[in-house]
């Protein structure tokens, strides 16, 4: 027997081979639909990214009603509540002074003395006079008794009895004038005591020992002294016209000065100039701080700072959200669609980052905080958070 017959050969199957293709056909074929799907996936994310970018996005604040009002901050001059400046009523030489700048001083203490020699003078040859006038008038008087004892006989005439009588009352006249002279120059005299006007603190001495003094007022004499009553000041300050109601008698207001920056004080309104300066278009404010404890100077530089009411319809919003444009002052808005508003506001205080809005706006409104160029009433947009702004930068 041969070999071939012994040991027959199969020829090779071809079904392994086969489903070896079907099974790479089936992943080519799920290659390129997975493909198809993630191309499909991204195109439809793109274009879900593209209309979102076109829609813009914008970040939404709430307007805010202040608890308190705001505050106005304006410079102001403080004096004295009683200033008198003291000049001489007569003429001489200042014999001596008592009290200099910064002396506490009492109503009718003596401030200084002055020598008036030609008033001395005066008053001597005054009471001399009188004592000649008033000798006139007893002889006169005597005289006129006698004549008038006379009356009742043919020895004199009625004419010279009144002209006897008619002397002594022109003597008695003399002498009323003479003792009203003495009395004059008396009073002036007495005006050779310089003292004090009232209770307060000597301000200024303008005057030594020896100095001419002339007598007269502002302009003509000399100030000698300045009494001013510093347990009380007075407060002048310029208060803008538009905020000039708010501001009335009985308002406080509080007080700093450059020397005490930690420490204020408490002002009062006593009083307003109501009328307003048409330069400046400021209206004068009187207010009263106590001084008792004497840190304030008259004719210091203070900072007041007045706290205003709240006004009732008034909210306050960042400047950023205010436009300017055509239609004047206006504020965008969103309703609960997200829907552009453009409101026409009224500004009532602008303070710097933020501004008062007086009318046009509620304190419920959602306002767009720096509104996009090319926003128009009516867009629609999407509201972003800060957290989402946060995210968006750190992706």
């Amino acid at each position: 027997m041969s070999s071939e017959s012994a040991f027959p050969v199969t020829p090779p199957s071809r079904r392994p081979l086969r489903i070896a293709g079907v099974v790479a056909l089936l992943i080519a074929v799920g290659i390129v639909a997975a493909g198809l799907v993630l191309r499909a996936d991204d195109a439809h994310k793109l274009k879900t990214w593209t209309d979102a970018q076109a829609v813009p996005s914008v970040s939404v604040i709430q307007p805010i009603r202040d608890a308190s009002g705001p505050s106005l901050q304006l410079p102001s001059r403080l004096e004295a509540f009683t200033r008198a400046p003291i000049f001489a009523q007569v003429s001489g030489y200042l014999k001596s002074w008592n009290a200099d700048i910064g002396t506490p001083v009492k109503a009718g203490q003596q401030l200084a003395e002055i020598e008036t020699p030609e008033l001395d003078q005066q008053l001597l040859q005054a009471r001399a006079d009188l004592q000649s006038a008033q000798a006139n008038a007893v002889v006169a008087g005597t005289t006129a008794k006698r004549w008038e004892a006379l009356r009742g006989t043919d020895s004199v005439a009625q004419q010279d009895v009144d002209q006897r009588t008619a002397d002594y009352t022109a003597k008695a006249a003399i002498v009323a004038a003479a003792k009203a002279n003495v009395d004059r120059l008396v009073a002036t005299k007495a005006f050779g005591r310089i003292v004090a006007p009232f209770d307060g603190v000597v301000t200024a001495r303008d005057t030594d020992v020896g100095a001419l003094i002339n007598a007269g007022s502002s302009g003509v004499g000399q100030e000698l002294f300045e009494v001013s009553e510093v347990k009380q000041l007075r407060v002048y300050v310029q208060v803008p016209q538009n905020y000039a109601p708010a501001i009335h008698n009985g308002t406080t207001a509080t007080l700093t000065v450059p020397e005490y920056p930690d420490q204020q004080f408490t002002a009062r309104v006593i009083a307003a100039a109501d009328s307003v300066n048409s330069t400046s278009g400021t209206t004068l404010v009187q207010l009263l701080v106590d001084n008792s404890g004497g840190k304030l100077l008259p004719g210091g530089f203070a900072s007041l700072k007045f706290t205003l009411p709240v006004a009732s319809d008034s909210v306050r919003v960042p400047a950023s959200a205010v436009v300017f444009d055509s239609r004047g002052v206006v504020i965008a808005t969103l309703d609960q669609d997200n829907h552009v508003h453009f409101k026409p506001v009224k500004i009532a205080r602008d303070l710097g980052d933020s501004v008062e809005i007086g009318s046009g706006l509620a304190a419920t409104d959602r306002i767009i905080d720096t509104p996009p160029d090319g926003l128009s009433d009516g867009d629609s947009v999407q509201v972003v958070t800060v957290a989402d702004k946060k995210a968006a930068a750190h992706g």
